[in-house]
């Protein structure tokens, strides 16, 4: 999944129905889609998004202060 792929526009996190922003894989060890209102990473395995409510993993203060520094305004 790229920045630009037009799916990111219509997926939303599963709990809260908001918006996701796409970490690449430099932001984590693996592709994933982040909350950061509810702090919460989903993976990308394969391609694939993994949106399940349980499959979303909390984030640590300290990496969300550094990922939502690298999102674009």
């Amino acid at each position: 999944m790229k920045s630009d792929d037009p799916l990111l526009k219509i997926l939303a996190c599963p709990l809260d129905k908001g918006p996701l922003h796409l970490l690449a894989p430099g932001d984590t060890a693996l592709p994933a889609l982040y909350n950061p209102r509810l702090r919460r990473r989903y993976p990308i395995i394969d391609g694939i998004p993994q949106l399940l409510p349980s499959s979303g993993e909390p984030v640590p203060d300290d990496e969300h202060e550094r990922l939502v520094g690298r999102m674009p305004s």
